[in-house]
């Protein structure tokens, strides 16, 4: 029988379509975007919060519906039974990401007849996405493939990382502040910092493995960081724009070392660090673009990231 696969993380999407079995998906969640062909996909869930608005006031209404609910996204039970699939992957590393495990597997038990294989997926570092990404393909039935492109990645990742240990030579590692939320501030973590050490850089908050942390105003000052990395979860860059008032705003942002050198830049988080799937060595190229400038240029400039520049800046 043919495999039905709907998928309720947009990493796993990817991680699908990179397997080449994007022709088995037949429904995505609402967050689902790339690639672009998976578009014409069913979503299969929704928020349980009203997603506009910013960044504080997101971050007030995901606390409060996690007060009362196990994750802040429905899943749409009659459209997996519509759909009848055979395989539906989700995550149970974080409640806020994405359909909780919890909501897919009392759907599937009480309401979906195809009795589909619920794959979890638990990516909290570099090694959890390999294995996510075998996890997949072993659910696929195309094991092989799985292994070729946890090695085609990593093989791409060393040589980032050879690339950025020559281009820093030297010198001392730069001090990266990699800021996942503006408002209240949270840090990177997961699999980041280990991005921003294979690259050569010193991640100074959030630590590998572990999830992203609340931090402090007062922590970022003192840090005084070389590199501000701006990643929001499930912000493009113009939106990450639109948020940076949060921290300009603050009579001691252009004390920082990073803005008072022009260091400060907004990346795509929703495409790529936030996302832990094949695109992860991406994030690494990004982040290498970052620390060393036009001597290690992979083309993300523009697309990936871009310097931020301060209105009052744009005006000079």
């Amino acid at each position: 029988m043919t495999q039905r696969v709907v998928s309720l993380i947009a990493s796993a999407t990817e991680i699908v379509a990179a397997l080449g079995c994007a022709d088995r998906l037949v429904g995505r969640s609402h967050e689902c975007d790339y690639p672009p062909e998976i578009l014409t996909l069913p979503p299969c869930s929704s928020p349980k919060f009203d997603i506009h608005g910013d960044s504080r006031q997101i971050d007030e209404r995901v606390k409060a519906t996690l007060t009362s609910a196990v994750s802040v996204y429905n899943v749409d039970t009659a459209m997996l039974e519509s759909l009848q699939p055979t395989v539906i992957v989700t995550q149970s590393q974080c409640e806020v990401c994405a359909v909780s495990l919890k909501d897919v597997e009392a759907a599937v038990c009480e309401l979906v007849s195809s009795r589909p294989e619920v794959v979890a997926l638990e990516p909290n570092s570099l090694a959890d996405i390999w294995a996510d990404i075998q996890h997949v393909a072993d659910a696929l039935e195309i094991p092989d493939r799985g292994r070729e492109l946890i090695a085609r990645s990593q093989v791409r990742l060393q040589a980032i990382r050879q690339q950025a240990l020559t281009r820093r030579g030297s010198f001392p590692p730069a001090r990266v502040a990699c800021i996942e939320w503006q408002e209240p501030l949270m840090a990177a973590g997961n699999w980041v910092p280990e991005l921003v050490e294979l690259v050569g850089g010193e991640n100074l908050f959030g630590a590998a493995g572990k999830h992203s942390p609340w931090m402090t105003w007062d922590e970022l000052v003192a840090a005084d960081p070389d590199v501000i990395a701006i990643m929001p979860c499930g912000f493009d860059i113009p939106r990450a724009h639109d948020e940076m008032h949060w921290l300009t705003s603050r009579p001691e942002w252009t004390e920082l070392r990073a803005v008072r050198t022009g260091r400060v830049s907004l990346t795509d988080g929703n495409q790529y660090f936030n996302r832990p799937g094949p695109r992860v060595v991406e994030s690494a190229e990004i982040l290498c673009e970052l620390l060393y400038g036009d001597a290690a240029s992979y083309g993300h400039r523009g697309t990936g990231w871009i310097p931020f520049v301060s209105a009052e800046e744009a005006l000079v």
